[in-house]
């Protein structure tokens, strides 16, 4: 594959990423609700005010009212929020991802097999690898994305207001130091892990069996069933260290007084405590909803990529 693989991974990845990112910020919106029993925060902007927190904690908006309400109080424009962010996660994150996924598929298939032809633990231990290490590089644009999509939900005087990916780095390091670029990063390693793994390896897994038991042909419709359920099964296994990742990157604490979590088990501890178990099942649909359509023009763009670049060697 060499570095082909890791070209074609990266623009597939971009299209799908900035194709899906609406559905992204809503997901981060909603994972955030409901935290405001640990420190004020909101779905969207202008909610909450004079409003006790009793009430605010039973109050539970869904994906639609999610974005209707994001548009309402910030705009069309706001559905983008950390677009920049996402481009440069994809080429960072994804890119390693999918490139180190298909040369370790390659490097650990037996001789003699056809190629992509390997055992599912092979897939997943490749899936595992590959996602690690691609969210260890990643790890800065995720940190700003996650903070760009929810800037829109804070108070005015709150907001940090970053104006791109680059000024959101820049910051971090200025006001936090280099290391707040990896805040979080055990559990987006873990997260990655969890999700190229489940991901990457069902999807090739399912669509080798409609097409070994006839089912299917190989064409569209196996790739989009195959695409999605390999979403599903991504987003259910995901999802909890999903929401602890977002809230733990998104700490805003003032200056003198603790960060809200001391780390993720703490973070977990309290969001279960305070708003139940189900909690970190918070944004679970439009992580479904995002992670099929992303998954399906993911891999269909992928293909499209690799028919272009066929012929070209590099």
């Amino acid at each position: 594959m060499g570095v082909k693989g890791f070209v074609e991974g990266g623009i597939a990845s971009v299209v799908a990423g900035c194709s899906t990112h609406p559905l992204d910020l809503i997901k981060v919106r909603m994972q955030l609700q409901g935290e405001q029993n640990v420190r004020p925060a909101f779905a969207f902007a202008n909610v909450g005010a004079g409003c006790p927190a009793a009430e605010l904690a039973h109050q539970k908006v869904g994906p639609i009212s999610v974005g209707i309400r994001v548009v309402q109080t910030e705009g069309v424009s706001a559905l983008f929020s950390g677009v920049s962010a996402t481009m440069l996660r994809q080429v960072l994150y994804s890119t390693t991802r999918m490139g180190l996924y298909e040369i370790l598929k390659e490097k650990w298939r037996e001789p003699g097999s056809k190629p992509g032809n390997l055992p599912l633990v092979k897939k997943i231990a490749a899936g595992l690898t590959a996602g690690g290490i691609g969210a260890a590089v990643g790890n800065p644009a995720d940190v700003a994305m996650v903070r760009m999509q929810a800037d829109g939900r804070l108070p005015v005087a709150q907001r940090r207001n970053y104006t791109s990916v680059a000024d959101a780095i820049g910051r971090m390091v200025r006001q936090e130091g280099v290391t707040s670029l990896w805040t979080g990063s055990s559990l987006t390693v873990q997260r990655a892990m969890i999700v190229t793994a489940s991901q990457l390896a069902s999807y090739d897994q399912i669509k080798e069996t409609i097409i070994s038991r006839d089912i299917m042909k190989d064409g569209l419709g196996t790739h989009v069933t195959a695409s999605f359920s390999a979403g599903f099964v991504a987003a259910v296994a995901s999802n909890p260290v999903d929401v602890i990742k977002t809230r733990i990157m998104n700490m805003n604490p003032k200056p003198g007084q603790p960060a809200p979590y001391s780390g993720a088990l703490d973070c977990a501890m309290k969001t279960i405590k305070v708003e139940g178990p189900m909690a970190l099942y918070k944004g679970f649909i439009p992580t479904v909803t995002r992670q099929g359509p992303f998954t399906v023009v993911l891999f269909v763009t992928l293909e499209q990529v690799r028919k272009i670049f066929k012929d070209l060697n590099f």
